[in-house]
């Protein structure tokens, strides 16, 4: 992170605009803590991606809550949805000698490498350095702007459960936290205290049980043949398939956080 930091304040005095890419479903979680500290050196706008997986009402909310005087805020389906709106705001800091400058930046698998493709276009053509700028840092020039993927930082300093509730939505790998079963255990006890359980009852067609959370997650296996010799459910496999429809939007559109919730990680309100 701290690597990171350096570069970013580095490149900071070069560039226009840094774009933060943030996940639709858990805006506050997936915040980077690099580019909050470099928000008073240039301004900062922020795409929240996987629009389409996040529920529409929340992201409302949230486009509003974020967005201030000097912070621009939109949310979109990278992977099908055009940037338009985006690329018109960009052009309008466009000095008159040269290409608009941008950093894209944000926490691993939040969309940053989709919302680059989306920025420089097809024809982009890779750049050298800037000067003053970082050796080894990669320029992409196309569509009128000059933009900088820069990589994806967590902060080494947030604990085990930021890290749990960012492998649900796919950010970071469930090694951080211990293996699948545990993160799919916990996810079913997630669900539940946001009243979400539903989707998966509905997902699956298991009925409403009162039970204890590894109790559900031995029901998931069940229906998804996550069986071992015995008849015994592999909980590890059970956890891995449930995260990754979690994940991928499969269970239906999710939003774990709205503005001015307590922390998703805290645990039952």
């Amino acid at each position: 992170m701290a690597k990171g930091l350096r570069e970013l304040e580095e490149m900071a005095s070069k560039l226009d605009i840094i774009i933060e890419v943030r996940d639709a479903r858990a805006p506050s979680l997936t915040s980077s803590p690099v580019v909050s500290k470099i928000s008073k050196i240039r301004p900062v706008w922020v795409v929240m991606s996987k629009r389409d997986l996040a529920d529409e009402k929340a992201t409302s909310k949230w486009t509003g809550y974020l967005a201030s005087p000097v912070t621009k805020v939109w949310a979109f389906d990278l992977l099908r949805q055009k940037i338009s709106s985006l690329k018109k705001q960009l052009l309008t800091k466009k000095p008159k000698h040269r290409e608009v400058r941008i950093a894209v930046a944000g926490i691993p698998n939040v969309g940053k490498s989709q919302l680059l493709n989306q920025l420089i276009g097809k024809k982009s053509a890779k750049v050298g350095g800037i000067p003053g700028v970082t050796r080894g840092i990669s320029w992409f020039r196309g569509d009128g702007f000059l933009v900088v993927d820069s990589p994806g930082i967590l902060d080494p300093k947030s604990g085990s459960e930021v890290h749990k509730c960012l492998a649900w939505l796919g950010c970071t790998k469930s090694e951080v936290t211990g293996g699948y079963d545990s993160l799919g255990i916990e996810l079913a006890g997630m669900l539940k205290r946001k009243g979400l359980w539903y989707l998966v009852e509905e997902k699956w067609d298991l009925p409403e049980i009162d039970e204890d959370d590894a109790a559900s997650l031995e029901r998931i296996g069940k229906r998804l043949g996550c069986l071992v010799s015995g008849g015994n459910v592999d909980l590890n496999m059970a956890g891995m398939r449930f995260i990754d429809n979690f994940s991928t939007g499969k269970l239906g559109r999710v939003s774990l956080e709205l503005p001015g919730e307590k922390n998703l990680w805290d645990g039952p309100s």
